[in-house]
């Protein structure tokens, strides 16, 4: 017979040791187990469901799957639906329904500062703040938003400039060095040319403009999982 305390317990310990492998494991038994219940089972059955797709969110959130994190996520809404019929709680689904209070913790506030910081094309500090998320299982979604506006800056600055010092583009996009550059080069603008310790950008095609910038997509998934995250944390 399944006991899932016991599988719950080895789901954490897994994620705490960063153990992915034996994590899965744990959480593919629990998701078999979880076929047996149902939303309206007893609350203390649906509170261990619940727990495991959270665990299994994290875990996700650490081994850089994104599709596994959407789906745990989506799995857990029915659980907290019923958690929430079943108690006083009060569902918060969105964040403009969250209280005053619970906006202002660091789980939900760094991202709502992100998207203000974006919108004013602040994204200088959107870089620097990938060394202050509030959790670790932000750095993942934390490293694509900071690969997605470094290469809002790279848009920028190819259309601002038809030469750069190599160790200007370095400062601008906030890279570590001239060699991380070489390589940005290499994996995303086979287009640029390095000349020396200069940096040459072809003329862009007819109709770019700078602010042809593809992150509001993401900041509107991140602000959304944040939502998911504060539950969690």
């Amino acid at each position: 017979m399944t006991d899932p305390k016991a599988l719950i317990n080895n789901l954490s310990a897994a994620l705490q040791a960063s153990d992915i492998a034996s994590g899965k494991s744990a959480l593919n038994h629990l998701k078999i187990w979880m076929l047996e219940i149902s939303p309206e089972d007893s609350p203390e059955s649906i509170s261990l469901a619940a727990t495991a797709l959270e665990l299994g969110a994290l875990l996700s959130a650490a081994d850089d799957d994104l599709d596994a994190f959407a789906r745990n996520i989506s799995q857990l809404k029915p659980y907290y639906d019923a958690l929430s019929a079943s108690t006083t709680a009060v569902k918060t689904e969105q964040l403009e329904l969250l209280s005053e209070e619970e906006a202002g913790t660091p789980f939900v506030s760094f991202p709502i500062t992100l998207e203000r910081q974006l919108m004013v094309g602040s994204y200088d500090e959107v870089l620097n703040a990938g060394t202050n998320v509030p959790d670790p299982s932000y750095n993942f979604f934390m490293e694509n938003l900071i690969e997605t506006v470094r290469d809002a800056i790279a848009d920028c600055v190819e259309v601002t400039y038809k030469s750069l010092k190599l160790t200007d583009a370095v400062t601008m996009m906030k890279l570590d060095s001239v060699e991380e550059l070489h390589e940005y080069v290499q994996d995303k603008r086979d287009d640029w040319i390095v000349e020396g310790d200069m940096l040459t950008f072809q003329p862009p095609p007819v109709g770019s403009k700078a602010a042809d910038i593809p992150s509001m997509k993401l900041i509107s998934q991140s602000l959304s999982y944040a939502t998911e995250l504060e539950r969690i944390v």
